[in-house]
C-alpha cells in the first residue's frame, strides 16, 4: 500500500482535506465546516488516506447517527484515482462504523457518477431513492443509496 489511512483529529489536517475536496467538488466544505466537525466528536468523523510522501490523496466523512452512517463526502485527487483509494477508505469506514455501533448506512451519488456508483455497488450499497435536482453545477438528481449488515465485504 502506498498510502495510510488516518482520522483526522485536528484544525491543522483540515487544509489538506479541503485541497482534495475543493478538486472534487463544485460546491467544496469550507474551513469552518470541518472546524464545526472537529468539535461534533462522537457523531462527526472525518479519515483521510495520506501517501508515504505525506500528501493528503482523498478522504471520506461521515456522522454516526444512531445505529446508521451517513457518508457525506467521499474524494480522491484527479491524479491518483483508480487506485484503490477510494475502496480503502470506504473498508475503513464501515469498518469504523461496525465499531461504532452502526448497522447500516447512507449516501447520496450524483445519477451520472458511474465510477461512484460502482464503488457502492461493490460494497454493497443499492439504489433506496431518488432526491431531484440535488445537485447543482450541473442540476442532477442524486440517488440515494443504502446498505445493511456493516460488516464490510473485501474490496
Amino acid at each position: 500500500m502506498r498510502w495510510q489511512i488516518d482520522a483526522l483529529t485536528s484544525p491543522e489536517q483540515i487544509d489538506d482535506v479541503l485541497a482534495v475536496e475543493e478538486a472534487s467538488f463544485s460546491h467544496p466544505w469550507t474551513r469552518e465546516m470541518y472546524l464545526s466537525e472537529l468539535q461534533n466528536r462522537g457523531v462527526s468523523f472525518c479519515f483521510f488516506a495520506r501517501q508515504e510522501t505525506g500528501r493528503v490523496v482523498g478522504f471520506c466523512s461521515f456522522w454516526r447517527v444512531l445505529d446508521e452512517l451517513h457518508i457525506n463526502n467521499l474524494a480522491v485527487l484527479p491524479d491518483v484515482r483508480r487506485e484503490g483509494i477510494a475502496s480503502a477508505l470506504l473498508a475503513r469506514v464501515l469498518q469504523e462504523g461496525v465499531s461504532l455501533g452502526a448497522h447500516r448506512a447512507t449516501l447520496e451519488v450524483r445519477r451520472s457518477n458511474e465510477p461512484a456508483r460502482l464503488l457502492y455497488e461493490r460494497f454493497g450499497f443499492s439504489i433506496a431513492g431518488v432526491r431531484r435536482a440535488y445537485y447543482s453545477d450541473p442540476i442532477e438528481d442524486a440517488l440515494i443509496l443504502w446498505r445493511d449488515g456493516l460488516a464490510p465485504p473485501q474490496p
